[in-house]
């Protein structure tokens, strides 16, 4: 995830499919700095990626700017603009009804609906909620019920798998931005924690 001082926003999770998974592939994470660096408009950059995304593993790219937002997957249909409201990506398409979606965007809208500017303190709790899905609720997405166990939490912990940032971004009236990031090793709770802060360059 990233954003730059002219405000261009991008976020890139993986999309959970082990019966496609292709080796080798090119690397996911860098469709996030080829957006950031460029200077094309997302709706050229997204026609661009397009002609190539098949060669990828399966990705949900988020990437535009504040108010010229967009979702792309090369598990889906095209890019969407997502219009003003409150959205949920993991590792399948954008808002799949997955328990810790579902969770997350039901409690994120009660964060903002508290509190007009919420304590990033409060998001990161939210983030940190370690709670499983029943069984009866989870998917099958290929990796065996242990697995979609493991997986189903916000905050995912295991001996060998887990949760290893939580980010906030935050853009206010004045297009100042607050950029918060937490780090984890294989101990969740000693994290560290880096914040940035700038304006957006007309």
């Amino acid at each position: 995830m990233g954003v730059t001082t002219c405000g261009k926003i991008t976020a890139i999770t993986n999309y959970r499919d082990p019966l496609t998974h292709k080796t080798p592939a090119p690397s996911r994470g860098l469709l996030v700095t080829d957006f950031l660096l460029g200077d094309e408009s997302p709706a050229a950059y997204f026609e661009r990626l397009d002609q190539k995304a098949r060669e990828y593993n399966g990705f949900n790219l988020i990437a535009g700017k504040e108010d010229d937002l967009y979702w792309y997957s090369n598990r889906g249909d095209g890019p969407r603009k997502l219009k003003p409201g409150i959205y949920g990506v993991s590792n399948r398409l954008l808002d799949t009804p997955w328990p810790k979606v579902t969770r997350a965007k039901e409690a994120f809208q009660e964060v903002i609906s508290n509190d007009k500017y919420p304590d990033p303190e409060t998001i990161f709790h939210l983030l940190a909620d370690r709670s499983p899905a029943d069984d009866k609720d989870l998917p099958d997405t290929g990796v065996g019920i242990e697995w979609e166990r493991i997986l189903s939490p916000i905050f995912i912990t295991s001996p060998v798998y887990g949760t290893r940032s939580s980010t906030i971004l935050l853009i206010d009236m004045n297009d100042r931005v607050t950029f918060i990031e937490r780090t984890f090793n294989s101990n969740p709770e000693h994290a560290t924690t880096l914040k940035y802060e700038f304006n957006i360059e007309s």
